[in-house]
């Protein structure tokens, strides 16, 4: 069984997957693309994967609003995935915050450089700050 941690590492390898795919206009099965990464399902991964596509346009607004100068559709496909779970996982789920944020640093450490973890921190705590604190 595998720890959120790994689960959230095959959410974005599937969102990334998906991403791809969107691009060159081909049709995709979300269960298949989840089915190659894990040995069984899981409920987690499929919540967080359908999540983010279902709500990418407030996603995607989300971070444009934050991301100084830049638009999330420049980021690279990895960058994209791993700020779309971050942002996906502080406005629709039960995560903690402050987990979100780590667990999207974390991913972004081990497929990103330095500069792009920065802005990844940056753009999902002022989400954090500006539309959570508002919300409460």
């Amino acid at each position: 069984m595998k720890n959120r941690s790994e689960l959230r590492e095959i959410i974005v390898k599937v969102l990334y997957q998906v991403y791809i795919l969107e691009n060159t206009n081909l049709s995709y099965d979300i269960a298949g693309l989840e089915k190659e990464l894990l040995e069984v399902s899981n409920d987690f991964v499929d919540q967080c994967v359908r999540g983010v596509i279902e709500h990418q346009k407030v996603i995607d607004q989300l971070a444009n609003k934050y991301l100084d100068g830049w638009n999330i559709d420049r980021l690279s496909k990895v960058d994209k995935a791993i700020l779309s779970l971050g942002i996906y996982e502080l406005k629709f789920t039960d995560t903690p915050s402050i987990v979100a944020i780590n667990e999207a640093i974390e991913l972004s450490k081990r497929y990103s450089d330095e500069k792009v973890t920065k802005m990844i921190n940056a753009v999902l705590d002022q989400i954090y700050h500006n539309e959570e604190e508002n919300a409460r």
